[in-house]
């Protein structure tokens, strides 16, 4: 284990270094995923400014929901990018050379590429995350800190299992199925807004299927102290982030039952 994230940590490094080579591409990038996601705010800042609330949530609440959210995203889609990536290996069959090295596939596809040009995502929801966080003047007690750590690292758990799971599809379609796309960057957007305001069908979806109530709104209403609507115990808000790791572990073993039952494309 030691030795596979001291190589991991090794491909991370020499996939930084190469984006840097390019500098002004890598910050023009990087300022593009930042205004991109600034504008989706925009459209939350300019809801709020026309209608108040949303079903007794405030602007700045809904801000910590945006904040956590985004910053769980932009560190998984870093990470993830050979398995967001993953279809195209397997139809130009190159994924065959990686069954050949003495090294998990998870492990090479995870090493694949670090898109540092997400930091600028990143950046945006971290801001936007202190902002709410000054304008709800929440008090940053080492419980809370240790809630919002938790549920941001459950959430990369999430989406990055879902990059996996999306990969894992491409073993039986060969291409990988634009649907998939709804549960990631659609996840995202729908994690923007507490579950509350969704219909029931939709909240157990993503509740008991895809956990991002757990890794988002189960542990920013902890952190809000304030009364849940869905009437959950704080003692499940605060546990609820560990359901990210379950839905991660999950998803690896459904790679391999994928991984076993690969055939090649022939090409």
């Amino acid at each position: 284990m030691t030795d596979s994230l001291r190589l991991w940590i090794r491909y991370m490094a020499l996939s930084v270094r190469a984006q840097m080579q390019y500098r002004a591409s890598f910050f023009l990038a990087a300022l593009g995923q930042f205004l991109g996601t600034a504008t989706e705010f925009a459209g939350i800042w300019a809801l709020f400014s026309r209608f108040g609330e949303l079903r007794d949530w405030t602007l700045w609440e809904v801000a910590l929901f945006y904040g956590v959210v985004n910053v769980a995203f932009a560190l998984a889609d870093a990470l993830s990018t050979g398995f967001d990536r993953f279809g195209d290996t397997v139809k130009r069959g190159h994924f065959d050379r990686l069954l050949v090295r003495p090294r998990s596939t998870v492990l090479q596809l995870a090493g694949q590429e670090l898109a540092f040009r997400r930091v600028g995502r990143l950046l945006q929801g971290a801001l936007v995350l202190g902002v709410a966080s000054a304008s709800l003047e929440l008090d940053w007690t080492a419980a809370r800190a240790a809630l919002l750590a938790a549920a941001i690292l459950g959430g990369a758990c999430v989406f990055f299992g879902l990059f996996v799971v999306h990969a894992t599809i491409a073993f039986w379609t060969i291409e990988s199925l634009e649907l998939m796309n709804t549960l990631t960057y659609g996840g995202v957007q729908t994690a923007q807004y507490p579950l509350s305001i969704y219909a029931a069908p939709f909240r157990r979806f993503f509740t008991f299927a895809v956990p991002l109530a757990c890794v988002a709104y189960f542990p920013v209403v902890a952190i809000l102290e304030r009364d849940d609507p869905l009437g959950s115990p704080f003692w499940l808000q605060c546990i609820a982030p560990l359901a990210g790791v379950v839905f991660l572990a999950a998803s690896l073993q459904f790679w391999r039952f994928g991984e076993r039952h690969y055939t090649s494309t022939g090409s």
